[in-house]
């Protein structure tokens, strides 16, 4: 039985929540566009590495950081539940315990780095390039994952503004740090693409250090946890482990795209590279909405409120098919010069410039997987996630990317791939919520 809210959620509500999400959620890729933008100016071989080196630590970044949704989903439950002093030992244990793995897999990943990036059919200078570049690079993976659990636990408790701040503060240290550790000045000697990895960890270690300023002088939470072991600890690792499987499978998309863009040439590589960046710089921006109807859903959940959970879901998807409509038509509009802020290599231009109208038309179809990906975390459905991504990744992507590379598609397999892959999600989520949240909303 839904139980109506005394307050109602309105469209207010929902921006206020929105755009602090929009703005903490570009700063990674951001910060990945500022490297790229920068060594763009080194060569087309330095391009090449940075986007392959920093697609894969968003990979492990991605793949390993599941505990904040996970995060955000309990807290906002006991928030709405009304219960959140129940919660107060889990979060540290997450933190610390995101810190550790985040660790492990910066010793693992680093020590195989050259077979790892030979995966990706990198060879020569890209190889050497983007080993050098990622030993320096994933030192930021235990930072990262451990300020990642932070901000879950802040978006839980209803509060993106603080993540906004932390998020805006990193993207201003790496663009003031990226030109001067790349070209050097004054004193400085320049690092070339060293110099930009430098700049990205010591952006990440900013952002860490602010995260626990907040948590210490905002929030009910404490860093230091009094024990090991939580009611909610293992309700919250099989979520954790359900989006962890369905983050596989979604970089696994991302690893094929990167692997057969490489295999294709020095000047494809740095072609897809900046598409990618860009693709990446939207789903985080679109994703904005898709963070507020995540937070605003554990909330609702935990209230019981199926009605307003309906109706607020199906707002942020229009809102956000809205947004992502308005990039694709910047994209448009900005045709003839958004190649040429990365690269000045006519080659690596001519290439992105034929197959980035794919990247435009993705955007409104990314809109609405990313917008039920987030209402999907806020509720702590992690199954439905995990089973929609392997379906389109297996059942979608790799039979097109396959097939479309065997016709000679080049570039514009990958990213025909990429379209149909999104298409896929978001229409079993779409169907999927509808049949279960509207039968509970109308009751």
């Amino acid at each position: 039985m839904s139980r109506p809210s005394p307050h109602p959620i309105t469209r207010k509500d929902l921006d206020r929540l929105a755009i602090p999400a929009i703005i903490s959620g570009i700063a990674e890729p951001v910060i990945s566009l500022v490297d790229t933008a920068f060594v763009g100016r080194l060569g087309t071989a330095d391009l090449a590495a940075v986007g392959i080196a920093s697609s894969f630590f968003l990979l492990v970044v991605w793949v390993l950081a599941q505990t904040r949704s996970a995060v955000l989903s309990v807290v906002a439950r006991y928030w709405g539940e009304k219960r959140l002093d129940e919660i107060k030992g889990l979060v540290p244990i997450a933190v610390w315990m995101n810190f550790a793995l985040g660790f492990v897999f910066f010793a693992l990943t680093n020590a195989f780095s050259p077979a790892i990036f030979k995966l990706y059919n990198a060879e020569g200078e890209v190889l050497e390039k983007a080993v050098a570049y990622y030993h320096i690079r994933s030192f930021g993976h235990p930072v990262v994952l451990a300020t990642f659990a932070l901000t879950g636990a802040f978006r839980g408790i209803q509060n993106l503004s603080w993540s906004m701040w932390i998020s805006l503060i990193g993207a201003v240290v790496n663009l003031a740090l990226n030109p001067l550790l790349i070209f050097g000045w004054g004193p400085i000697t320049g690092m070339g693409i060293a110099g930009s990895a430098w700049a990205s960890f010591i952006a990440q270690l900013v952002m860490f250090g602010v995260a626990l300023v907040v948590l210490r002088t905002r929030t009910p939470f404490a860093i230091l946890p009094r024990s090991w072991r939580h009611p909610e600890l293992l309700g919250l690792w099989l979520l954790s482990g359900n989006l962890f499987a369905r983050t596989i499978a979604l970089n696994a998309c991302y690893y094929l795209g990167n692997r057969f863009a490489t295999g294709y040439g020095q000047a494809h590589i740095g072609a897809h590279s900046i598409a990618m960046q860009i693709w990446l710089f939207s789903a985080f921006f679109i994703d904005g909405y898709a963070a507020a109807g995540s937070v605003l859903a554990g909330r609702l959940n935990g209230e019981r409120n199926w009605r307003d959970l309906y109706r607020v879901s199906w707002q942020v998807v229009r809102v956000s098919i809205l947004i992502g409509a308005l990039l694709g038509a910047v994209y448009t509009l900005g045709y003839p010069w958004i190649g040429g802020m990365f690269t000045k290599d006519p080659q690596v231009l001519d290439l992105f410039n034929a197959v980035f109208w794919v990247v435009v038309l993705t955007q409104p179809v990314n809109a609405v997987a990313f917008a039920f990906d987030g209402i999907y975390k806020g509720l702590g459905n992690g199954r439905i996630l995990r089973n929609v991504l392997l379906a389109s990744t297996f059942g979608v992507f790799v039979p097109v990317i396959l097939l479309t590379d065997h016709l000679g598609w080049e570039l514009f397999a990958v990213w025909t791939a990429f379209l149909l892959w999104m298409v896929a999600r978001g229409g079993q989520l779409a169907l999927a919520f509808n049949k279960h949240y509207g039968a509970h909303a109308r009751h």
